[in-house]
């Protein structure tokens, strides 16, 4: 069966419980936008750096089967084409995995879905002629499936749009309609400001349905691969073969106004083991990845709004409870004096 997104898939995945708890996740990110505050900006585009150390590392874990660490990715990520004690291995990963996520990047900017191919060569992957084929003809379905979404929904993208693109690629407001939703969100319960904003409904709805979307082109391009590759689904060399569609599905989701994920090299291989044992393999990939998008899109949400001197005042405030407590509990076996005037601790 040749590749194809159809309507009734996309409603039938956004519909899925998980799916819908991400969408709420992801919609109270989205809300945010567009950011006004310098210490938020500057807070999200360390988020967008420390996305792109953490997918490279993960990519570089799965080609190189190695213990690739934090510090490895972060020393290459800023520049560094050798690391003293380190297998020269894992640095050629990484610079491979950098070069893989740079060129995608180009997709946001040029739209051109060949870019995948590009990226497929930067990381080393080299697919078989069966593959490149089954991948060139799904392409132009999922570019059709884009263009008419951006169509009905007026995504944002093209100059003068409503849509602000993030530093870590989120085209945050989506459609000119929501937009005007993400602008007057309520806060709290009851209108009660608790700092949190709440996406309205259609904020929700619109991104569940985006989503599912990139999902549904995920599992495809995936499919596409295991069927045209002499390699068990689940395998290591069906793992390396599919980080390009990682990573190419991650900018798609710029363009729908859907907040870029990171997935671990464990939940990378969990994604690949569901499908690989499912009869559905779409539910299994909407099963598996949208519990990363929730507690993802809730780091991104926590790591925009984080506010240093915020946090020094609830950390001063949790040590001063808990020495009061410790200070009680050192005395509790001390019994009261009438006669003495009550201390507060």
């Amino acid at each position: 069966m040749g590749f194809a997104i159809d309507d009734d898939t996309v409603a039938r995945v956004a519909a899925l419980p998980g799916v819908r708890a991400a969408a709420e996740s992801g919609a109270q990110l989205i809300a945010l936008w567009p950011l006004t505050d310098a210490k938020q900006m500057d807070n999200d585009a360390k988020y967008a750096e420390n996305l792109q150390v953490r997918l490279t590392r993960t990519i570089a874990r799965v080609t190189t089967g190695d213990d690739v660490t934090v510090p490895d990715a972060e020393f290459v990520y800023e520049g560094a084409d050798e690391i003293p004690g380190r297998p020269q291995e894992i640095v050629d990963a990484l610079l491979a995995a950098n070069d893989a996520y740079d060129t995608m990047v180009g997709y946001r900017d040029d739209r051109d879905p060949n870019v995948l191919f590009d990226a497929a060569d930067a990381m080393g992957v080299a697919w078989p002629d069966a593959t490149v084929d089954a991948l060139r003809t799904a392409l132009p379905e999922v570019e059709r499936a884009v263009a008419e979404d951006e169509g009905a929904d007026g995504i944002a993208g093209a100059a003068g749009d409503a849509g602000v693109v993030n530093a870590a690629g989120v085209n945050a407001a989506g459609s000119a309609r929501e937009a005007e939703t993400a602008s007057a969100v309520a806060v709290g319960p009851a209108g009660e400001s608790d700092g949190t904003p709440a996406a309205s409904p259609e904020l929700v709805s619109g991104l569940a349905h985006r989503f599912a979307q990139a999902l549904v082109i995920c599992d495809g391009l995936f499919t596409a691969i295991d069927d045209t590759l002499a390699a068990e689904p689940g395998s290591r060399e069906a793992a390396v073969a599919k980080l390009p569609v990682i990573l190419f599905v991650n900018e798609l989701r710029e363009q729908m106004s859907v907040p870029r994920l990171c997935l671990s090299d464990g939940q990378y291989q969990a994604l690949l083991d569901a499908r690989a044992a499912a009869a559905d393999t779409l539910e299994a990939t909407a099963g598996a990845i949208a519990p990363v998008a929730v507690n993802e899109w809730k780091r991104h949400y926590d790591d925009v709004t984080w506010d240093p001197d915020e946090a020094k005042r609830r950390a001063k405030e949790e040590d001063e409870r808990k020495n009061k407590e410790a200070l009680a509990a050192k005395f509790a076996h001390v019994k009261d004096d009438p006669s003495k005037p009550e201390v507060e601790l």
